[in-house]
């Protein structure tokens, strides 16, 4: 087995997941191990890893809505100090920023700075909650705000948090403990933005929406803080034979080639980048139900089944980037994987 690092796995508790999860990676055929997991908190959805890697933050998506660190040096995570509430409701994603962790609090439509201690432990309460506003045309879906991911932009300079529930995306700085709007770009109206991708250039960056199965390639200019919406592409080839609600987004590491996960539809596809332009290729099944996040690491492509309990990878193709399904592991609930 050829070390390829680690990978860590968030899971539903209240739909019988582990919590989190520790697996080793084969860097030849991308295989995980699972080497122990943690119940820690309820829900930990999404995970983020400190710079260093050797602490892991996750949210805890319940009403109450918190955030927790863990040491991750051995086999098993180790609580970093107690979670912290996020005054959010609902965290869905986090990151790692300027020495914070910031959380995109869907129920609440907020974002939330807990500044993090030296040894990268989390204070104890947060510094700043930025609170979004507005609605969108789909009921009952945009009666409000709800911010469903943050994360810097390429540059560093940046931050920005997707809300499905506004149409937009925000840019924001960090500025004494909390976030402060630089401007808010609006997207179709109706169209239900989730997650946001950069292209490796920093020129770029693809949203992929959830009320209308489509991504949006934007242009990125990190030198004046700006998104400028482009053009929508169809994630499927056809119109939606049943429930299709688009989930993940990736950007391969050469700036090729772009791909999503579609719940509902249960499939992945893939783009092909053309200029300011994606084109899609072709989709694959995911080879479980209801695929909640995608991830690239090494040249494989791994999906985290949330109902059928699994993350599965598969092989990119380097000429067309087409995933070939290689293996998968048993995770019940499985929401994200992450990689150090």
């Amino acid at each position: 087995m050829a070390d390829g690092g680690r990978a860590f796995i968030g899971s539903f508790t209240a739909a019988g997941g582990p919590g989190v999860v520790t697996a080793a990676v084969d860097a030849a055929s991308g295989a995980l191990t699972v080497l122990g997991s943690l119940n820690g908190v309820p829900d930990p959805s999404y995970l983020a890893l400190s710079p260093g890697g050797q602490t892991l933050y996750a949210v805890s998506e319940t009403a109450e809505g918190a955030v927790a660190a863990y040491r991750v040096t051995g086999a098993v995570p180790e609580p970093a100090g107690r979670p912290v509430l996020v005054d959010g409701n609902g965290p869905t994603h986090l990151s790692v920023f300027a020495g914070h962790v910031l959380t995109a609090n869907y129920g609440s439509g907020s974002v939330s700075a807990v500044p993090l201690r030296p040894d990268g432990t989390l204070a104890a309460a947060p510094s700043g909650v930025f609170r979004h506003t507005g609605s969108g045309p789909h009921t009952p879906r945009q009666q409000g705000p709800h911010a469903h991911q943050v994360q810097p932009d390429p540059s560093g300079r940046w931050v920005v948090s997707v809300d499905l529930g506004t149409d937009s995306v925000r840019v924001c700085t960090l500025k004494e403990g909390g976030l402060v709007l630089h401007r808010e770009t609006a997207l179709r109206p109706g169209s239900g933005p989730r997650h946001l991708a950069f292209h490796p250039s920093g020129g770029h960056a693809y949203v992929v929406n959830e009320l209308t199965p489509t991504v949006t390639v934007c242009r990125w200019d990190a030198s004046d803080g700006s998104l400028k919406p482009l053009t929508e592409t169809p994630v499927l080839p056809g119109s939606p034979a049943g429930d299709a609600y688009p989930s993940g987004i990736v950007a391969s590491p050469d700036g090729r080639f772009v791909w999503t996960a579609t719940r509902g539809a249960d499939v992945l596809s893939v783009f092909a980048v053309e200029g300011e332009e994606l084109r899609l290729t072709g989709t694959v099944p995911c080879a479980g139900h209801w695929p909640r996040a995608i991830a690239e690491s090494g040249g494989f492509l791994y999906v985290a089944n949330e109902r059928s309990g699994d993350v599965t990878w598969f092989a990119i193709d380097r000429d067309s980037g087409m995933p070939r399904r290689v293996g998968s592991v048993k995770v019940a609930a499985a929401s994200c994987v992450v990689f150090d």
